[in-house]
């Protein structure tokens, strides 16, 4: 591990001091520290704040590093839009793990120290994205960290043979079981769920499944999912991403559901997105439900947005949420960095003594300026490694 001196930082944005990394922890804050044998890194007065957290991506799909891809399917259905990512990977030859590999270090050079992504399993490409993430993650140790998640992105019952690969993938080490709305897709949501549940209680692993299902279906689909978790004692080890049924206008149903999904510890993953209902997030923290964030794909076949800042993401999280006050902006951020880590079962990220050497500099007055502005990242440090300097990373993509 490095030792590394970050002198005349502002952490938090309060007031200077110095930050002492040694052996991936931080050691001291303060001013003036004695250097000692630390490498001595000169923050002239920026801000630090601990490293962000990508809570939901899919580094499997991205389309950086090719030419501009013309995006002819726009807003169809969800199945046209899966059928045409299947078919237009397969057509461009895409190689896993080069744009995975590309996609994590552009999110690196935007401050983010811990991945969680989502990773196509499908009866097609059969284990070759899981694969290719899994070689990403091993080349990126101490760089960032990457967790997996299995994913039956083009369907589960729908496809035979998927159930069987899911079970391989967990085999091979993803992290967590993936799944996908068990009555718009699948409709089968029974047969959906004894799967995921089965290959959790299996594996002895967690699940993550993605629930783009609105309003009263989508309620239905999280029942179930809480059900199961509560029949099988999965207390913390259920993340529901999207859930964009928390959204809905009925308030005394989404209540009903924020109290099982607090009861349970269930965690949410939120992408606060513009065109679709949003989980409120002020609500959920409220009630003590764990909170993460993620730019999910960018620069895919599924639409050409997003660049991988974590910062530009407590912005829009920010912007859902109607958050206007300083504090509220600053929680933004804690759900895209140390709030984001605890989601996915971490330690929070936090700059005090003794918490993990991960942190970021960055222009502005304030956090709430910094997040408003999100100007380019001047230093990211990853267990008291530099890994980002200048908005660049200091290894090169592919």
């Amino acid at each position: 591990m490095s030792d590394i001196l970050i002198r005349n930082c502002r952490p938090m944005g309060g007031a200077p001091a110095d930050i002492h990394i040694a052996d991936g922890r931080i050691r001291a804050i303060g001013p003036d520290l004695a250097a000692k044998t630390a490498a001595v890194e000169d923050a002239g007065g920026r801000i630090a704040f601990p490293g962000l957290v990508e809570a939901h991506t899919h580094l499997d799909k991205s389309l950086i590093g090719w030419p501009w891809h013309e995006n002819t399917v726009g807003g169809a259905s969800l199945m046209a839009m899966i059928d045409n990512e299947r078919e237009t990977k397969k057509r461009l030859g895409l190689d896993p793990h080069v744009q995975s590999m590309r996609h994590a270090l552009q999110t690196v050079a935007y401050g983010a120290t811990l991945i969680r992504s989502h990773v196509d399993i499908d009866t097609d490409a059969g284990l070759r994205a899981l694969e290719g993430v899994r070689e990403t993650a091993e080349k990126l140790a101490g760089i960032v960290d990457i967790e997996t998640v299995a994913f039956p992105q083009s369907g589960l019952t729908i496809r035979p043979g998927t159930d069987r690969l899911m079970d391989a993938a967990m085999a091979m080490g993803a992290d967590l079981v993936g799944g996908l709305d068990p009555c718009g897709v699948d409709r089968d949501p029974k047969g959906h769920l004894d799967i995921l549940f089965g290959l959790a209680e299996k594996h002895g692993k967690g699940i993550d499944i993605h629930l783009h299902e609105r309003g009263d279906l989508g309620a239905f689909s999280l029942d179930l999912i809480l059900d199961r978790a509560e029949a099988l004692s999965m207390t913390g080890l259920i993340t529901i991403s999207h859930a964009f049924c928390l959204g809905m206008p009925d308030q005394a149903r989404v209540a009903g559901l924020v109290e099982r999904l607090a009861r349970l510890d269930a965690r949410i993953m939120t992408t606060a997105p513009t065109s679709s209902p949003a989980p409120a997030v002020v609500q959920l923290q409220a009630a003590g439900i764990k909170i993460g964030a993620g730019n999910d794909g960018i620069r895919d076949t599924w639409g050409p947005y997003g660049n991988g800042d974590m910062l530009e993401r407590a912005k829009f999280v920010g912007l859902r949420n109607n958050l206007r006050k300083d504090s509220e902006v600053a929680m933004a951020l804690h759900i895209c960095s140390g709030g984001g880590a605890l989601a996915m079962g971490r330690e929070e990220k936090r700059l005090a003594v003794g918490a993990e050497g991960d942190l970021v500099l960055v222009e502005g007055e304030s956090l709430a300026h910094a997040v408003v502005t999100h100007a380019p990242r001047t230093l990211v440090v990853k267990a008291g490694r530099v890994t980002a300097r200048g908005g660049k990373t200091l290894m090169t993509a592919p």
